[in-house]
Order: C-alpha cells, then structure tokens, then sequence
C-alpha cells in the first residue's frame, strides 16, 4: 500500500500542467471577480435536483410510524418528511417537518437510506428517536398510526427501503 501511495504522488507530481491552464488559473487567481460570471455560467448548465427528506421512528414494541398524508393520492400513507428548503440541511428538513407535521421533538440518529428518483429528484431518509407523544396534526396530514413492519398498507418502495434499513440499525 505504501509502495501504492509514493507511486501515485510521484505520478502526480511529475504530470506538467498546460501552459493554456496555467496560464487560466494564473488570471484567476490575480482576478478573483472573474469567477463569479463562470460560477453563475456553470449553475445555470448543471443539472438541478429537488431534495426530500423522511424520517424513520420506532416506538417502544418496534412499530414504525407512518402518517397519511393529504397530497399524495396514489400511496396516502409514508413516511413523514417534506421537501428541502434552500440552503437547508436535510436534517434540519427532517426536524423541522416533523415538529410542523406531528408536534414532535426529534433527534436524528443516522441517514439510512439515499436514492435517486426519477426527475432529477434525491431522496434522504434518517433513523430518528423522540420520546415525545404525538401531538397536534398540521393540515398536510389525516392521520398517523403506529404499524408493525409486517402489516404495513402500500407505501412508496424508498419508504419501504428505508424502514427496512433502519430496522438493521436498532439496538
């Protein structure tokens, strides 16, 4: 491994730059300002994502909650979590839906889960533990219900990939 890394490190210090690109950061560096047009240029061409994130809860005898949900008529019940705002963390999404969503206070624990979805869409999902009763219920949801892994209604394959993850990471 040694022999490994000093054979990368000489390899990549003995590559010589173009003179083109020397020559681009050199500009760069003495003009700061000039990357500000390029940033903008490169954020307009990049591909932009949407961000969700989902938060699993386990109660005491090893159910997990699911709430269903006003605005997806196809699969009602899922996981509870919401859509990152800009600049937010997704955890801080996930803290911040479920307090908005269920009136609860929770901790994250870890990411359990990560995919991409079609339309340039990434979703997260968090292992989570409150202590906290359920309380008031906000507009977005009908219900919630605490449901044993083995009789859950139809929920979205992501939730059901996430709730099986955060299961292998119970103590």
């Amino acid at each position: 491994m040694l022999v490994l890394r000093y054979t990368l490190r000489m390899n990549i210090s003995n590559q010589t730059p173009s003179p083109f690109y020397r020559t681009i950061a050199t500009i760069f560096r003495k003009h700061t300002w000039l990357g500000i047009p390029l940033y903008t240029m490169i954020r307009l061409f990049r591909p932009k994502y949407s961000l969700g994130a989902v938060g699993v809860i386990f109660n005491s005898e090893r159910q997990v909650l699911l709430v269903e949900h006003v605005f997806h008529p196809k699969t009602p019940w899922g996981l509870p979590g919401g859509w990152v705002n800009r600049h937010e963390d997704p955890a801080t999404t996930v803290i911040r839906e479920l307090q908005e969503e269920l009136s609860i206070t929770v901790t994250i624990k870890q990411v359990v889960a990560v995919k991409s979805l079609s339309h340039n869409h990434l979703d997260l999902a968090y292992l989570c533990h409150t202590t906290e009763p359920i309380g008031k219920l906000s507009n977005e949801l009908l219900a919630y219900q605490w449901f044993d892994i083995d009789d859950m209604p139809q929920i979205l394959s992501f939730h059901y990939l996430a709730i099986q993850q955060a299961r292998k990471n119970l103590q």
